[in-house]
């Protein structure tokens, strides 16, 4: 163990001795979980949920926080907006957890957003990228994920300049996520000379993309960024390969896992994506993430994983350092996050906003992201 994470454990452990007494078997904190864990974007969900698992089973080893144990209390927003509120109600009214994470998809937040302002709770997301869900910059919501803003201003040189990808076509679900993913990738790209030939918005739930990928192979971009999760993804690139599509792809969402380089098989090959995380990265906080993940999950960990992880210990240390698992308390103690994850150092900005990551530009071959650029994720707001 690194002497980091060592430390984090360590702290940890040390405020359970503080406040004090055995730790009871039936005396937890329980934290609130949305996530999909049934529909098209299950794999995606089940994978946060893994990593969420995964850093509780470490933190409870290690005495828990506050001399108590950690619990999900896991709830299946399904990506809908009125699922994710129904849930995000049971959990901070009839369950009265201290503190949220969730709700996956960014339409889905936004929807829950209203709901932890109304009844002061906590609400943190590992996984929603839209930028306008910290541009409302409200007091109860936090986002340890990085905006598609960040991941555009992290690569858009590096395709543009360095990989001479000029002409660009989109092709991103029709939700609140892939339109503010497109709105950000061609703010930036356009402001540095790249020219968007076209937008084409698709259906997340849909498995035929034959009509928009025939349009784009007869116009024929340099690149096409295409935003869309890792079900969706898989079967776009299938079908693009199936087609002779030459442009490159470049792939916004869950794209550098596992679970993506499976059900694309060899079609996955060449793809690029920019990504918050990738099991290949370097660094001894990051190995011992995927060593520990792969001996309970027998696979390597991505982004949902890392990011549910991250985010459960972001909540530890909250509570620890909050002193009481009470919603004022953790939000407040959120605001002063300083936290080692596998991927970098985090804090949030004024707006919540997480940053401090190593972002990544990989290339996929032979189910391995290999690494091609990196960038750390620096605040839009501060």
């Amino acid at each position: 163990m690194t002497k980091t994470m060592t430390g984090l454990a360590t702290a940890v452990a040390a405020v359970a001795v503080l406040a004090g007494g055995a730790l009871a078997q039936t005396d937890t904190i329980r934290i609130g979980v949305i996530k999909p864990i049934t529909g098209p974007l299950a794999f995606d969900g089940n994978n946060s949920v893994n990593g969420a698992k995964l850093a509780v089973d470490e933190i409870n080893a290690k005495g828990g926080v506050l001399g108590k144990k950690l619990e999900l209390v896991v709830e299946d927003g399904q990506c809908k907006p009125a699922d994710s509120v129904t849930a995000a109600e049971k959990l901070m009214v009839r369950d009265k957890v201290p503190v949220v994470m969730g709700a996956f998809c960014s339409g889905a937040t936004l929807a829950v957003m209203p709901v932890a302002e109304r009844n002061k709770v906590p609400l943190i997301t590992g996984v929603s990228s839209s930028p306008k869900l910290t541009e409302a910059k409200q007091s109860w919501f936090f986002r340890n994920a990085e905006s598609e803003l960040m991941t555009a201003q992290a690569f858009a040189a590096i395709l543009y300049e360095k990989m001479g990808l000029k002409n660009i076509y989109y092709l991103a679900v029709n939700d609140d996520w892939g339109r503010g993913t497109v709105g950000a990738f061609k703010e930036t790209f356009e402001k540095i000379g790249a020219k968007t030939m076209s937008i084409e918005y698709v259906d997340r739930t849909a498995n035929d993309f034959y009509t928009p990928l025939t349009k784009i192979r007869a116009a024929n971009p340099d690149v096409v960024i295409v935003v869309a999760e890792t079900q969706a993804g898989s079967i776009i690139t299938k079908q693009a390969r199936e087609l002779g599509l030459k442009s490159k792809i470049f792939g916004v969402g869950a794209w550098a896992t596992p679970t993506f380089m499976n059900l694309a098989g060899d079609a996955a090959n060449g793809v690029f994506a920019g990504v918050v995380y990738a099991s290949t990265a370097t660094g001894d906080a990051n190995k011992m993430f995927v060593d520990n993940f792969k001996k309970v999950f027998n696979t390597d960990p991505g982004k949902y994983s890392a990011g549910g992880y991250t985010t459960i210990n972001v909540i530890a240390q909250a509570i620890a350092r909050a002193g009481a698992a009470e919603p004022d308390k953790i939000r407040e103690a959120l605001t002063k996050t300083d936290v080692q994850a596998p991927n970098g150092r985090i804090k949030f900005d004024s707006h919540h906003q997480a940053y401090g990551w190593e972002l990544v530009l990989v290339e996929l071959k032979d189910k391995v992201p290999h690494i091609r650029a990196t960038g750390v994720a620096k605040s839009p707001y501060d």
